[in-house]
């Protein structure tokens, strides 16, 4: 009873890890999916600039495509260990135990060669001033949308300022994606107007802060960290319960069955002793064998000494 306790406990608690791998696996993916859209801006507006280098040393551990990879395979293996802890098959909780190996040791080996701390400073950031002068031309329209979407998104407006823009570029105002209230125009009217209608936050610092690591960043490096330490646990304990089954299912050693009433239980065994002993017999039904053949035997012995006593 108490060894099927614990191995009820350990299924459960193996229903629980796999269920904990679907979900931080999803999330992993969700969160490196919407790092990397951010990521791709970043690196259009850093492009041949040491920011750039940066970024790709912070953010590649995040979202490389070993990473990505192995997530989608951490499903498919939770899948099968959930299904080889529910029927208590052996082989495919070893084929688990096999997968969760190989996968930690890619998520090690991957976290260790691509980490690195970037070496960067704020002064870098006047490099992005290099990409403003290409804004708006037509052979570049790619540039002047990753320019807008990012000011738009991050709420920012040139690199340090947005007069950044009338210092880069032959513009008389800043574009419309420095408006906070975004409308056709909006710039040129806040220029003339009210210039607290544009982000009086530069983009450099933003873009500075992103480079250095972000909340979804931190999030993804901990879910990493907590899948790692999850994976251990989880290989403990399939080893656990394969040797649990595996001393159930050992068949116990063949016992001589005892010999039914009433059967010869084998040859007799008389062992002579000393002159002038009693046999020794082996067991306590060959010795009243041998007391009622020696009772027999001097009977007949007395029957003969009578008769010759009469003749």
């Amino acid at each position: 009873m108490a060894r099927e306790d614990a191995v009820r406990c350990l299924r459960c608690l193996l229903y629980a890890l796999n269920l904990l791998f679907w979900l931080m696996s999803i999330c992993v993916l969700g969160v490196a999916a919407w790092l990397r859209d951010y990521l791709n801006t970043v690196l259009t507006l850093t492009a041949h600039t040491r920011l750039e280098e940066a970024a790709v040393l912070t953010y590649s551990p995040a979202v490389h495509p070993v990473i990505i990879a192995v997530c989608c395979f951490l499903i498919i293996v939770a899948m099968v260990g959930y299904c080889g802890t529910l029927k208590c098959n052996l082989l495919l909780l070893a084929w688990y135990f096999g997968s969760l190996l190989v996968i930690f040791c890619v998520e090690l080996a991957s976290g260790v060669w691509t980490y690195d701390e970037p070496s960067i400073h704020r002064s870098d950031m006047i490099s992005l001033k290099s990409r403003m002068p290409n804004y708006g031309l037509q052979r570049y329209q790619w540039l002047t949308h990753t320019w807008n979407t990012f000011q738009t998104e991050f709420k920012c407006c040139g690199v340090i300022y947005f007069t950044d823009w009338l210092e880069m570029t032959e513009m008389e105002w800043p574009p419309d994606s420095c408006c906070s209230n975004q409308y056709p125009g909006c710039a040129r009217h806040a220029h003339y107007r009210d210039l607290s209608d544009l982000h009086q936050e530069g983009c450099g610092p933003k873009i500075y802060s992103f480079i250095r690591g972000t909340k979804q960043l931190h999030v993804l490096r901990f879910l990493g960290v907590s899948i790692g330490v999850a994976q251990i646990l989880a290989m403990t304990l399939t080893l656990t319960l394969l040797w649990a089954l595996y001393y159930d299912r050992k068949p116990p050693e063949p016992t001589p069955p005892d010999p039914p009433p009433g059967t010869d239980p084998g040859p007799l065994t008389i062992t002579h002793g000393p002159q002038g002993e009693a046999p020794k017999l082996g067991n306590t039904r060959l010795a009243e064998a041998w007391s009622n053949a020696a009772t027999t035997s001097n009977g007949h012995g007395h029957t003969q000494f009578e008769m010759e006593r009469l003749s």
